[in-house]
């Protein structure tokens, strides 16, 4: 080991496998053991740490839950774009909307979820699919929730607002209706849309104050993170969630297992009903 790296033990690989699974539902395997030094020791540089003992104990600390939450994101990785997987806002647009459209006209509501939204590319191409499918939606009941556990990245999504660059993914129209330019070369969304999303920190792994069901919830990518365990009882929570004949869209290296037992049926390689 060079001078100027961290020490880094086998008990410390294990301190931090035993942090992400308490506090987010993390599943680091040994194979990981690499990854977390690559990705932590860059915490331990900016706060001035020598070993991650020394780390670890801080980040443990009562007063010292940013830096936890900081850790958490280190670990996990936030890489989205939009209309990442545009089967799902194809279905989303042409199959959920117009049913919640007629449902919304009529007096009811229509709640969809982001339930791990990142910096918010998800909710947003949400956001655009809808207004496609229903131009009129924001001055109905219409709401997206977002969620993730990363506050950071939560304002970041919060904030509509991505370098030019970063919006490629969106088709001309879209952009040209939904976005404008910032004074300093982003774009950001803008006029009616904004009223459709909510976003939130939420940790999927603990408690949801979540009172309602959704039509549509997209969680993508997350339990990829997770162990057996800890995944299944996430999917049958989001069923829990969902309303009757409401679909959950998941990442593309993702199954739901035990759909049976969820009250789910697989409708596509990724996108599942519930039917009761």
């Amino acid at each position: 080991m060079s001078s100027n790296e961290a020490e880094y033990t086998d008990a410390d690989f294990e301190t931090v496998r035993r942090i992400a699974q308490d506090e987010a539902g993390i599943h680091l395997p040994e194979s990981k053991k690499t990854l977390v030094y690559s990705r932590v020791s860059r915490r331990l540089r900016e706060l001035g740490y020598t070993s991650f003992q020394a780390y670890l104990d801080f980040v443990r600390m009562p007063g010292a839950r940013d830096e936890m939450e900081k850790l958490i994101c280190a670990l996990t990785t936030n890489v989205t774009h939009f209309f990442r997987e545009k089967k799902h806002f194809e279905h989303l647009q042409t199959v959920v909307v117009p049913h919640l459209a007629a449902k919304v006209r009529a007096g009811g509501r229509a709640r969809l979820w982001s339930a791990a939204c990142s910096t918010g590319q998800e909710p947003w191409s949400m956001a655009m699919s809808v207004m496609t499918a229903f131009p009129d939606a924001p001055s109905h009941d219409v709401r997206i929730l977002a969620t993730d556990i990363n506050s950071e990245v939560v304002a970041r999504a919060a904030s509509g607002t991505y370098p030019e660059a970063e919006t490629e993914g969106i088709p001309q129209p879209c952009k040209a209706q939904y976005m404008v330019p910032d004074p300093f070369g982003d774009m950001c969304f803008s006029g009616p849309i904004c009223q459709l999303p909510a976003f939130k920190v939420l940790n999927l792994n603990a408690a949801w104050p979540i009172k309602g069901t959704f039509s549509a919830i997209f969680c993508r990518n997350v339990v990829i993170y997770f162990d057996e365990a800890t995944r299944e009882r996430l999917w049958q929570r989001l069923a829990e969630k969902l309303e009757p004949g409401g679909f959950l869209y998941v990442g593309h290296s993702e199954r739901v297992t035990f759909v049976d037992r969820c009250g789910l049926q697989q409708i596509a390689p990724t996108i599942y009903r519930k039917d009761h």
